[in-house]
């Protein structure tokens, strides 16, 4: 009679025990592996940078405090803009230097066709001084699309945010 008690005492452990390894695996399942974080402004450009809302707040804040006005124009399934995001977010140098801007990416074009010069391709990158000016000497290495980068682009894209802010201190 004992051996009878023990042998299912026994086998309730181990049932509970397959039932408890079970019930793991269900939870681990219904909880993704790493959560999805909310979209913020930086639409991954760059998360610890602040970023602006819209093309007007980001004129009024690079107007108020002197600072130059870095747009980049992206769409969010180009894989071009995808690359040059990549490349941007991490390039630890240029993440610093963008902290000296009043920072603006767009996924949409505005209605101000200064921001087009040479038509609406993207990814492209402008710069605007306080003074409200599209910095249309400051290009990229395309004759055909001036202010396009791409991800090889990324040292004259970080000169070209240092002679926006060289330019900035020699005008102003």
């Amino acid at each position: 009679m004992e051996k009878s008690y023990v042998s299912v005492f026994l086998l309730l452990i181990v049932i509970s025990c397959a039932l408890a390894k079970d019930a793991g695996k269900k939870d681990s399942k219904d909880t993704p592996a790493k959560p999805k974080l909310p979209q913020t402004l930086s639409r991954g450009w760059g998360d610890q940078l602040i970023w602006t809302q819209t093309y007007e707040e980001a004129l009024f804040r690079a107007k108020h405090s002197q600072k130059p006005l870095m747009i980049i124009h992206h769409l969010e399934d180009c894989p071009h803009s995808q690359a040059l995001k990549k490349v941007f977010a991490e390039h630890k140098d240029i993440q610093k230097l963008a902290e000296k801007f009043i920072l603006l990416n767009l996924v949409y074009e505005t209605t101000d066709k200064n921001l087009a010069p040479d038509g609406q391709y993207v990814p492209r990158v402008l710069f605007i001084d306080p003074s409200l000016t599209v910095r249309a000497d400051i290009t990229g290495r395309y004759s055909n699309r001036l202010y396009a980068y791409e991800p090889s682009d990324i040292s004259l894209l970080y000169s070209n945010m240092q002679k926006a802010l060289k330019l900035l201190k020699t005008e102003l």
